[in-house]
């Protein structure tokens, strides 16, 4: 048969096809699931006042076929999530923050978690997780921008010390007898641990230098041990050891574009990005909307407290208060508002797809469709 008598397939077949060499959707244990979205984002960067996790568990066992996100669950959100047979929620923003006394049907929030237990459906929220980790909310949002490099604007430490303990304990002795003996006692001691001993010659003696590895609460052991063999050691520092910064994460970023360009452009650039029609301008005392900007410090969210003092020329973040905006204008750095959410929720479509790969495509991930930001202009 001669190609050009080829007839194409129509599409809506093809998709049929690809539905049926198609493997068909596992479910997950919520148990491994959860454990899976905790390396997916570690919640121990998530900051101290934040609520995040496993916030609402149906008794187990329970799986997951359908895995639903959105940015805020609202009752709406949450009546989408049931007609769409949802059976794990992950909610950017934790629906449970503020503890609650009771369960009734009085309050939106309440309504929620009842729902949500009688239909057999968890909640999961990431939040401010989410905001420090290299692939997540604020990086997005710095896509928005151009191209450019970024760091966190408030780096986030390893959990662990380098090594073991968190101090560093380093001292000369003299006499190598009595230092067995005083070494020996250490070693017993909980929470001591990496005893080196180094031959040196210092003040013209051979001594002996000696390091070691403790926790706080044994350092104070440490020392009182030293101190009550005060004629063996001569000089002693005690070191306090840093946890190591995470390399790409923590809270907001301070962006370097590779080319400035005017207020104008990066305020199209931000409505584009996050498919907006406006947005809210301050501009910096001096400046025009021609005027060049090179350094933007962002944050998702409402953004204050991790942008205040940050030295850059331009703000980029969802809500900022009355004064906060009036001081960074004073010192001649320019604002853009977004609202809180429409910082955040244009990240759920990259999520949805990061996601899938981290989980090998074993269950289906859906975004709402209902989830909106709460403020129109009118």
């Amino acid at each position: 048969m001669q190609l050009s008598r080829l007839k194409p397939t129509p599409q809506r077949l093809l998709n049929v096809q690809s539905w049926i060499g198609m493997p068909l959707r596992a479910v997950m244990d919520l148990k491994v699931l959860v454990s899976s979205l905790n390396e997916f984002a570690p919640l121990s960067l998530a900051e101290s006042w934040d609520n995040v996790g496993l916030l609402v568990e149906p008794s187990p066992p329970h799986t997951v076929s359908t895995l639903f996100l959105t940015n805020d669950l609202t009752e709406e959100v949450m009546e989408e999530a049931l007609q769409k047979k949802a059976n794990l929620i992950l909610s950017y923003h934790p629906p449970i923050f503020q503890p609650l006394k009771r369960l009734t049907w009085k309050t939106w929030k309440e309504r929620l978690i009842i729902q949500a237990l009688e239909n057999r459906v968890a909640v999961y929220s990431p939040h401010t997780a989410y905001d420090a980790v290299p692939h997540g909310v604020n990086n997005w949002l710095a896509k928005g921008l151009g191209p450019c490099t970024s760091v966190p604007l408030q780096p986030a430490s390893a959990l662990d010390y380098p090594s073991e303990g968190s101090h560093r304990v380093e001292f000369n002795a003299c006499s190598s007898e009595n230092l067995e003996t005083v070494l020996s006692s250490m070693h017993k001691l909980p929470g001591v641990s990496f005893i080196t001993t180094l031959p040196i010659r210092a003040e013209g003696d051979e001594q002996t230098r000696v390091s070691l590895n403790c926790t706080q609460q044994a350092l104070v052991q440490v020392m009182a041990l030293l101190s009550q063999n005060s004629h063996v050691y001569r000089k002693t520092e005690i070191i306090s050891l840093q946890k190591p910064l995470l390399a790409d994460t923590g809270m907001g970023r301070l962006c370097t574009l590779k080319e400035p360009v005017s207020i104008s452009i990066l305020v199209e650039r931000v409505k584009s990005h996050l498919r907006l029609p406006h947005v809210r301008l301050a501009l910096g005392t001096g400046k025009s909307l021609e005027s060049q900007v090179k350094v933007v410090a962002l944050c998702a969210g409402s953004g204050a407290s991790v942008l205040r003092g940050t030295e850059s020329d331009l703000y980029l973040t969802g809500e900022m208060s009355h004064h906060d905006v009036l001081d960074a204008v004073s010192k001649g750095i320019t604002v853009i508002l977004c609202e809180h959410s429409n910082t955040e929720r244009g990240f759920l479509l990259e999520l949805q797809q990061a996601l899938a790969l981290h989980l090998d495509g074993k269950i289906h991930i859906i975004v709402s469709e209902r989830d909106r930001d709460p403020l129109k202009v009118a």
